[in-house]
């Protein structure tokens, strides 16, 4: 693959000692040979240096000066692309802040770690109306994905952690918007979730968790998530090779096969394919349930996954009569690989404010890389606008819309 042209080229030229031949005549260049190679410099800090002149007339002595830029650290030392360094490093790359305290220091920086924690944290208040108007735009969809992952938070006063939950909230798989929302909350009650949500009355698909059983009586309409039903009858096939669940799967896998097929196409085409082969399978795969259900004994695993299919047959099946359904949610959980990866580097959240803070930028820099975007870049552009940008306007920073300022 050829290196990409917007990188910036040092030329090294190479070149005989001497342009003489041996028989005594001077040689003539009639050419080159050219090769590039990859070079990296690792912790490359540069200082700007803001020099602001007096002005004062000499008749009325007025003084005058250009008024200090704003920044997002009013007096502070860092700049935007430094605050967007520190925030993709922990929350895209997973680096904690005593790491890149240590990397700071290999550059001769001396930055501690509370300092650049103090730094996320005024980041994640100036950033916290973006992530309230991503809300937004996800609950202007009526099909939505919901899940949840506990994450540890120090305990005040006791020096030990508990188990808080990042809830995830996220567009349906094929609505036209990209984009994911991190809620951390304290607990895995369902009030948070109804919180989040608001008036909002579409379809959400999730799993069987007990916390979102009050969101459907309230006019929220349950979709269930077929992977999860894959899943009971794969984990009793790969523990003692169950044939009841080897024939659950094998009827489940011609769901997906069809879901493979129908991925691409127009929603129309989607719907009608689902209507004309799904449907029959469908119907064929909860009749063998039902009658299997009759013969296993009450309370085996067998019986409990069956339980699981027949008991949300309805929620499952709502799929096949909404081309902008998916079959499963696992595009939400998708969306959660990031927080199980970064969990195991910074291990824990120090309070439920600064737990708030790191899911509004994990929203950000998550939804900038599901559209396309290099989240430190898109990070850096907003960090230096967002000081001056109108709040009437704060939709053209989100990452969906986003576009680099000229000066970038």
């Amino acid at each position: 693959m050829p290196l990409p042209s917007s990188l910036p080229r040092v030329e090294i030229t190479h070149e005989p000692e001497s342009t003489s031949c041996t028989c005594g005549c001077e040689l003539k260049r009639i050419g080159e040979d050219v090769s590039e190679k990859l070079d990296y410099t690792p912790g490359v800090f540069t200082v700007e240096r803001h020099v602001r002149g007096k002005w004062v007339c000499a008749k009325c002595e007025t003084l005058i000066q250009a008024p200090v830029p704003a920044q997002i650290i009013d007096k502070g030392i860092p700049t935007a692309g430094l605050l967007a360094q520190v925030l993709v490093a922990k929350y895209g790359d997973h680096v904690p802040l005593y790491r890149q305290e240590r990397i700071f220091e290999r550059a001769g920086l001396a930055i501690p770690r509370s300092t650049l924690g103090q730094w996320i944290g005024q980041c994640g208040v100036q950033l916290q109306p973006l992530v309230d108007a991503l809300r937004q735009a996800i609950l202007a969809h009526r099909v939505l994905h919901a899940d949840e992952t506990p994450v540890a938070m120090l305990s005040p006063g006791k020096g030990k952690t508990q188990r808080a939950y990042l809830w995830t909230y996220c567009p349906g798989a094929f609505e036209n918007l990209k984009a994911v929302v991190y809620d951390f909350a304290e607990s895995r009650a369902g009030e948070h979730a109804r919180a989040f949500l608001g008036d909002w009355k579409g379809r959400l698909l999730c799993d069987d968790y007990t916390g979102y059983k009050a969101l459907f009586a309230q006019g929220v309409t349950e979709l269930g998530c077929m992977a999860h039903s894959r899943r009971k009858f794969f984990d009793l096939h790969a523990t003692n090779k169950s044939e009841i669940a080897q024939v659950a799967l094998e009827h489940i896998g011609q769901l997906y096969e069809i879901e493979r097929q129908v991925q691409a196409l127009e929603p129309t085409e989607r719907l009608a394919l689902r209507q004309e082969r799904a449907r029959r399978v469908a119907d064929e795969l909860h009749q063998w349930m039902t009658q299997q259900r009759a013969r296993v004994s009450e309370g085996s695993a067998i019986a409990k996954a069956l339980d699981y299919s027949l008991r949300r047959w309805a929620a499952l099946m709502r799929y096949l009569d909404d081309p902008q359904v998916p079959i499963d949610n696992n595009w939400c959980e998708n969306q959660i690989r990031p927080i199980a990866l970064g969990r195991k580097n910074w291990l824990f959240s120090g309070s439920l404010r600064a737990g708030k803070r790191a899911a509004a930028i994990m929203s950000l820099v998550q939804s900038a890389k599901l559209n396309g975007h290099d989240p430190y870049a898109y990070l850096k552009d907003v960090l230096m606008r967002l000081p001056t940008h109108a709040a009437s306007r704060i939709e053209e920073l989100l990452p969906h819309r986003w576009r680099p300022s000229a000066s970038n």
